[in-house]
């Protein structure tokens, strides 16, 4: 470190300034504003949640109130308008805020009321991710992946490296409202290395889908219960270049699907069963950590999740505490599932295939299914909506 240009200290050449307080663009500083507003809310009188860190919630008097940071973007939302007026006006003593009222865009998600719901919608993001890709005028594809193509690596590589990572990354924020994109972007994830022109067509197709469900979001909805209900699946040996396994698994609260996932998995699965059993792991896994949040929120019902596979073996493993031989090679972070069946806090049931809702995560579909499942996951276009 040298002391700033024109601010040299003749007597001590050698010394550097000591910061009193953090400083804007600085790495330490995120770290220092959210050590100062956790404190303060702390003093407050809310409750920092352990589950999520940056989530903090407040009760009084039977009233809830929950804050949600992401740097200096804050969505706050309570039972009682009074009350979240009335820490507002705290939280303004201390900080220069501005209150934008009713929630309508944070972090390039739109939230659009309709009917007895809210979609969260990401148009302008997709608007300007066709603009940047130069793909605007582009003819529309009713799926995001092909059925009859398969993934290969040709000899004829892609040039423009930058601009396939550029959109790819782009792509993976807008999975967060387009559940029905992830298993499309999940497989252009994989090539970010070794990129060839099918990658980059590959690419296009999703574009092209995205042109036309411009319209298209999240739909949230108040549900009758709030019980926990999970779909995995997973495609044995899917991948025709490392024949891994994929999987991917739909988390559900009540009606409103709340987390998703499509991803590889880390080795290769020897049989159906195994990569089944290991889809179920990871499924288990997320919904531990939902229904610890929902625990501490206090908005638990108490009844166990109930997990939905379609393969028979592996629904019978979860529940059979004797190791089959085909099943030794197994690594035993994938069996804590059975713990959780034994005590009662997951319920593992057979699904079939068709009424298999994960489906969409794991592999393309035809035009029809691919539409059913992406209505079932509430992915719904606004205009039918409004």
């Amino acid at each position: 470190m040298k002391q700033p240009p024109c601010y040299e200290d003749p007597t001590h050449p050698n010394h550097v300034c000591h910061l009193q307080r953090s400083l804007y663009g600085l790495k330490q500083a995120p770290r220092a504003w959210f050590k100062r507003l956790r404190d303060f809310l702390l003093t407050t009188g809310f409750n920092a949640s352990k589950t999520d860190v940056s989530l903090f919630y407040y009760s009084s008097d039977g009233c809830q109130v929950f804050l949600l940071v992401y740097v200096d973007d804050i969505i706050m939302m309570g039972s009682n308008a009074t009350l979240v007026n009335t820490l507002l006006s705290r939280l303004a003593t201390a900080f220069k805020i501005r209150d934008l009222g009713k929630l309508g865009f944070f972090l390039c998600i739109e939230t659009v009321d309709t009917k007895g719901s809210m979609i969260l919608s990401q148009r302008r993001y997709m608007s300007n991710l066709l603009n940047q890709a130069v793909m605007v005028d582009c003819k529309q594809l009713a799926t995001p992946a092909s059925t009859t193509q398969a993934v290969t690596s040709s000899d004829e590589p892609f040039d423009n490296l930058t601009q396939y990572r550029r959109i790819v990354e782009a792509l993976q924020y807008l999975t967060l409202t387009r559940p029905d994109l992830s298993y499309a972007v999940n497989r252009l994830c994989q090539f970010m290395h070794t990129l060839t022109v099918d990658h980059w067509a590959m690419v296009k197709r999703v574009l092209r889908y995205i042109k036309g469900t411009l319209d298209y979001g999240l739909r949230l909805s108040s549900s009758p219960t709030a019980t926990i209900h999970a779909y995995s699946d997973s495609d044995w040996a899917g991948c025709p270049i490392d024949r891994k396994s994929t999987s991917g698994y739909a988390v559900f609260l009540g009606t409103n699907l709340v987390s998703w996932l499509s991803r590889k998995q880390r080795t290769v699965a020897r049989s159906s069963t195994e990569a089944e059993y290991k889809a179920l792991a990871d499924v288990a896994a997320e919904v531990t950590w939902v229904v610890s949040l929902l625990r501490e929120l206090g908005l638990h019902t108490g009844q166990p999740s109930t997990l939905w596979c379609d393969n028979l073996g592996a629904t019978y493993l979860c529940a059979n505490p004797v190791f089959h031989a085909r099943t030794k090679h197994v690594e035993i972070d994938y069996h804590f599932v059975r713990d959780k069946v034994a005590s009662g806090d997951f319920v593992v049931n057979f699904v079939s295939t068709k009424d298999q809702l994960a489906d969409v995560f794991t592999k393309p579909l035809p035009e029809p299914r691919f539409i059913a499942l992406r209505y079932k996951l509430n992915v719904v276009s606004l205009t039918l909506c409004a």
